[in-house]
């Protein structure tokens, strides 16, 4: 993917169509090709009945025979290997352009755009597709005017007047058209942006229907989700419609011309003023020409589409970065310190941890451990909070993103599963030392037992064949596994029972003794295994020990950790 910022969906087909000037040239040399041999058969079936009318030699009769059997040829290696380079460009070209809407779309560096995740789905397939069939519009185009331009040349050398007639109906034709294809172009986008929504809203409500069923709002969101999709299903209706009006009158337009030329070539023919075999040639002209102007008169349908599909994705790939990220990296001492942090719930907020430490962080309120956990991952740009966040003695705004990934991992409560294998989910980069000790550590190993593949047991999409406490545990198992120098995990046992909890916890610490560990949880189990416990209310803190101590001296934080 080019580096260069795009602004507008003009520059990226412009940018598209700059990576594939190669491509598009021998595609457009090809097709053209196909479309002047394609015009060449009428021609050569007048000549042979010209020769055959006025009794030629056999000789030339043989050669026209031969001719035609080459043109027979040329039409069908050229269609195919001129569709097959530009299909192969355009396939590409779409592509690179899904990977640079994902690219922009991948937090932590998203881009500050209000676009939901399905919306940014559609946009990085069916608009990147779109956008890149301008790839092929362009040689299509011009290789059906070189067989319009032929056969009104031809025409024009048999009776002026027929090739007149040819070029004058193709340009009323395309003006025609070209009034309706905007309408299309303005109508697509609108429809692409409802179906965009319908996406997104679907999106949402697969991932949250779990508890949704939980207190009975599912029904709500079904009704919501029929809103949207109604709404998408009656734009696509009318871009049916406009398709449908737009199809139909090119292809009358088209006919009638052909018609004319027909008609016009009949009675000069009546006159004696062309021969039979020009009568021959014109109407085989007039009936192949339908083919090409409908493809010519098609274009700008397409050309309009392509750009409605790129000012679409260029709302994502021209949209500023949430945050810049710096260059620097974390020293070596793998500690984390937080000073003075205020964003949202999260008031004044100071602790550190030190290199090495295992500490449970429990916060009273939901919404604090969510907070929390956001800006340690850095969903949350730095300028969007007051404080300081330190990794290894370096603050997090300087440090690239890179180096943040590689030194600080924050394991997410709602713990994504990936379709593929137990090992794909382990370990997708497939360099972990630790995969087997972080399933042991997880107690994923009743789910790698089960199954006769082991590790390589198929997971559906979003772990559809795991249970929650299964998902949960290979989350964990993949954290784990990635063995980074500051791990924090959030929530990372509310779907398993005590006992296993229990272990876990003993694992985890085992695991990760000498390396920094912070827990955000209200596990006994994690918070008696911790060397510390940092006590969160109301976004601050208000307690720090050990979970023994506090247990026996904090009635607050007895209520809420007992179980």
């Amino acid at each position: 993917m080019t580096n260069t910022e795009v602004r507008t969906g003009r520059e990226i087909l412009r940018i598209a169509l700059r990576r594939n000037v190669g491509a598009m040239a021998s595609g457009t040399v090809l097709m053209g090709s196909y479309q002047a041999a394609e015009t060449a058969v009428p021609i050569l079936l007048g000549v042979i009945v010209e020769f055959a009318l006025r009794g030629g030699r056999l000789s030339s009769l043989g050669l026209a025979l031969l001719a035609l059997g080459l043109v027979m040829a040329t039409v069908s290696y050229s269609w195919r290997f001129g569709m097959r380079i530009l299909q192969k460009a355009n396939t590409t070209e779409a592509h690179r352009w899904r990977v640079a809407v994902a690219d922009h779309g991948l937090q932590p560096v998203a881009r500050d755009v209000d676009l939901k995740s399905g919306e940014v789905l559609t946009i990085a397939t069916e608009d990147a597709d779109q956008t890149a069939d301008i790839i092929e519009v362009v040689p299509l185009l011009v290789s059906s005017l070189v067989s319009v331009v032929i056969t009104g040349v031809v025409l024009a050398v048999i009776s002026v007047p027929l090739g007149v007639l040819v070029f004058a109906g193709t340009v009323t034709i395309l003006s025609v058209l070209s009034v309706l294809s905007r309408r299309i172009g303005a109508s697509t986008q609108v429809q692409q942006a409802k179906v965009a929504r319908a996406g997104a809203k679907v999106s949402d409500l697969i991932a949250g229907l779990r508890p949704l069923h939980g207190f009975g709002g599912s029904y709500a969101a079904f009704q919501a989700y029929r809103r949207v999709s109604t709404e998408a299903k009656k734009q696509s209706i009318v871009v049916a419609r406009v398709n449908g009006v737009y199809a139909g009158l090119a292809l009358a337009l088209n006919s009638l011309l052909a018609a004319a030329v027909t008609l016009w070539a009949g009675y000069l023919t009546f006159q004696g003023r062309i021969s039979v075999g020009q009568l021959v040639m014109a109407v085989g002209l007039a009936q192949f020409l339908i083919e090409p102007l409908k493809m010519f008169s098609e274009m700008p349908k397409y050309v309009m589409i392509a750009r409605a599909s790129a000012e679409r994705m260029a709302l994502i790939l021209a949209a500023p970065p949430r945050m810049t990220p710096g260059v620097e990296v974390p020293g070596p001492d793998g500690g984390l310190e937080v000073e003075a942090l205020t964003h949202g719930t999260l008031r004044d907020l100071t602790f550190s941890v030190r290199p090495g430490e295992f500490v449970a962080i429990a916060a009273y309120q939901p919404q604090v451990a969510a907070e929390l956990a956001s800006v340690l991952s850095v969903d949350v740009p730095p300028s969007s909070y007051s404080g300081v966040v330190r990794v290894g003695k370096r603050e997090l705004s300087s440090l690239s993103i890179e180096s943040v990934r590689t030194h600080l991992l924050v394991n997410p409560s709602h713990h994504e599963v990936f379709a593929g294998t137990l090992r794909d989910n382990v370990d997708p980069s497939g360099t972990s030392a630790l995969v087997d000790e972080a399933v042991e550590a997880a107690m994923l190993t009743d789910v790698v037992d089960l199954h006769s593949e082991g590790l390589d047991h198929q997971v559906r999409d979003r772990g559809a064949n795991l249970s929650g406490g299964q998902r949960q545990r290979l989350s964990l198992a993949r954290a784990l596994a990635a063995d980074p120098e500051i791990l924090v995990l959030h929530d990372p046992t509310t779907a398993v029972d005590a006992v296993t909890e229990q272990l876990i916890a003993r694992n985890v610490a085992a695991l990760r003794r000498g390396r920094t560990t912070i827990v955000i949880t209200s596990s006994p189990a994690l918070l008696d295994v911790a060397d510390r416990v940092i006590v969160l209310d109301d976004g601050t803190v208000t307690g720090e020990g050990t979970h023994r101590d506090l247990l026996g001296r904090d009635s607050s934080y007895q209520l809420a950790v007992a179980r």
